[in-house]
């Protein structure tokens, strides 16, 4: 007769453990893969863009619609943009205008800031005569993008005195739109490219409690809008 032999060996009611500690380490690293993908370094990601661009001779494309961005704070900034940015500035410093000059790149576009004595005397909207080279140089760059242009007046708190305009919002939206008519009729920019804004006192970039801020405010800010 054969003999049955018992079978010795136990279930063990814990062996689902160990798959699911393996389930769970897993899963851990999956994750962990994920995120280190995610952290892209985006200036890195920018250079080699821009390097592929000029490779492939593609930099006749328009630079305003790059769909790579780069992060200040939580908004995007074209890379078209920044390009534009560096481009006004070597144009600008090359000719010699830098004092009065602030150039500056945002969510909206590039923006060329000039302070107000160095287009207007006090008071006007009158374009002196000295500062129609530095318009022209501007107008020259226009000419060279396709971006719409937003021109914008900006005063001080004072009020105005001894000047044919009864407010700031009047003087401001004055030369802005000085500043259009002056680049159509002299430099034959479309009119349907530019549109003017007077904002007054009331978009200060710093405090109208002191001269220094004051003078930082009384500006005229020519802005070439992204997306465009």
């Amino acid at each position: 007769m054969r003999r049955r032999y018992k079978n010795t060996e136990s279930d063990n009611p814990d062996r689902w453990v160990v798959s699911y500690a393996d389930f769970i380490t897993l899963m851990f690293a999956f994750f962990t893969a994920l995120y280190a993908i995610s952290q892209v370094d985006i200036w890195k990601l920018e250079r080699f863009s821009l390097s592929l661009r000029d490779a492939l001779k593609t930099s006749d494309a328009p630079k305003k619609t790059e769909t790579t961005t780069i992060i200040e704070g939580i908004k995007p900034i074209y890379i078209g943009d920044i390009q534009l940015q560096k481009d006004m500035k070597e144009t600008l410093n090359k000719a010699g205008f830098i004092e009065g000059i602030f150039i500056s790149a945002s969510s909206k576009g590039v923006s060329i800031s000039l302070s107000d004595l160095s287009v207007f005397d006090k008071g006007s909207a009158r374009i002196k005569d000295d500062a129609r080279p530095l318009l022209s140089l501007i107008a020259d760059v226009i000419r060279n993008t396709s971006n719409y242009i937003v021109i914008e007046g900006h005063t001080d708190n004072l009020p105005m005195r001894g000047s044919q305009f009864a407010s700031n919002w009047e003087l401001s939206t004055a030369r802005a739109a000085n500043v259009i008519i002056y680049f159509i009729n002299d430099h034959g920019i479309p009119p349907e490219r530019l549109s003017a804004s007077g904002y007054g006192e009331y978009k200060p970039i710093a405090s109208n409690s002191t001269p220094e801020g004051r003078n930082k405010n009384r500006r005229v800010d020519i802005l070439f809008l992204s997306g465009r």
